[in-house]
């Protein structure tokens, strides 16, 4: 239960930081090309999802929700852990809910009806 709450929390404060319009946070966010392009890290979930997930580590002693130990190997399983799920979620949810796209390797292979397809999408 303890990991399954560490990711949602990482998901959650990775979205807030990478999208949220607050002003205190959108002053915050670098633009893509400061610092020789490393401003893309704050614009990107799974760059800022690596940060938050060390950035939590630190913050478990001081919390009862998860308790991990802070260590070298943590500070990289964790940042992992958080980048890659914050990513996945990233690209599963969106703001209209869960995001459904349908691609083709090459048109004759589709097997849908086209006409159906493009009005659904």
């Amino acid at each position: 239960m303890e990991l399954i709450t560490f990711i949602l929390i990482a998901y959650g404060l990775t979205q807030i930081l990478v999208y949220s319009d607050l002003p205190l946070l959108k002053r915050w966010r670098p633009a893509k090309d400061a610092a020789g392009g490393y401003g893309k890290a704050f614009h990107c979930p799974m760059c800022m999802g690596f940060h938050v997930g060390w950035f939590l580590m630190l913050l478990s002693p001081f919390t009862e929700l998860f308790s991990y130990d802070v260590t070298v190997a943590n500070f990289f399983l964790l940042g992992w852990l958080s980048s890659g799920t914050s990513y996945v979620m990233n690209m599963v949810f969106g703001d209209n809910g869960v995001k459904h796209e349908h691609k083709h390797a090459n048109e004759q292979s589709c097997h849908l009806d086209k006409k159906v397809d493009a009005s659904a999408s």
